[in-house]
Parts: C-alpha cells; sequence; structure tokens
C-alpha cells in the first residue's frame, strides 16, 4: 500500500509542478500495464510537459547535465552511488538541453536503496557512478 501512495504522490508531485492537467485529461494505467512495466522499464504516460515511467538500470552511466529537465525518481528495489551537484568536467553538449561529461568534482555523493527519492532540478550536474546489480526507479521527469 506504500507503494501506491508513493507512486500517486509522485505523479501528483509532477502535474503541480508542471501546471498540467487543464485540458489534457486524467491518464490512467491499469496495473497490468504499471506491473509489466516495472519489470522492464518504460513509459506509463507522457505529455509534452512530463513523462511518468520506470527504469531499470543495471550499469553507470556517464555525468550529465540537463538545461530544462527536473528529475523526480523514487527508488522501488536495488542500489547505486549517485552524485549530484558539483561541476561537470569535460562537458559536451551531445544534444538539445543535454549536456555530458567525464567526470563531476565536489559533488555530493549518495547511496541510493529502496525507498529513497531524489529530485534533481534543471542545471544540476548528477552521475550514475556505480550501478553494482541493478536499481528500479520510478521516474517523473518535468520537460
Amino acid at each position: 500500500m506504500k507503494f501506491l501512495g508513493a507512486l500517486a504522490i509522485l505523479l501528483a508531485m509532477a502535474v503541480l509542478m508542471t501546471g498540467a492537467g487543464g485540458g489534457l485529461g486524467a491518464i490512467y494505467v491499469g496495473h497490468d500495464k504499471l506491473m509489466a512495466t516495472l519489470a522492464k522499464g518504460g513509459t506509463l504516460a507522457k505529455t509534452p510537459e512530463y513523462t511518468v515511467g520506470t527504469n531499470v538500470r543495471t550499469e553507470s552511466a556517464v555525468p550529465e547535465i540537463h538545461e530544462k529537465t527536473t528529475h523526480i525518481w523514487y527508488v522501488l528495489d536495488g542500489s547505486a552511488t549517485y552524485v549530484t551537484g558539483g561541476t561537470l568536467i569535460g562537458g559536451k553538449v551531445t544534444k538539445p538541453g543535454l549536456t555530458q561529461g567525464t567526470t563531476i568534482e565536489g559533488g555530493k555523493t549518495v547511496q541510493l536503496t529502496k525507498g529513497d527519492v531524489i529530485v534533481i532540478p534543471p542545471g544540476t550536474p548528477h552521475w550514475w557512478k556505480v550501478v553494482p546489480k541493478s536499481i528500479t526507479l520510478y521516474a517523473v521527469n518535468t520537460q
């Protein structure tokens, strides 16, 4: 029950943060689609203002900065070493609104585990530094 409550809260946060919901109407995701998406990762709902889905990571990734995207993640399972803030080193724009680099200096390192929530505002360097096995996230990303 805590899990479903957390999902509802995170989706509500995404809608409130973006001001969405005026003309689009409600988006319903049935439990069968939710469970299938949780197993492999994917999108549950997408509008011009936000994307809601799940993400299953099995390896580290390059550090990056999003110009406009806010990440709101709830860790469903697994763990990872995550770095936020500091200075992105070796940054290059890889597509509009996204800069990727080689490392982060001076960032805050946290160990993400089941039950944690992390919010990463636009312009904040962030990095999946170590993913020992896998980590599964419920993800709300504003555009």
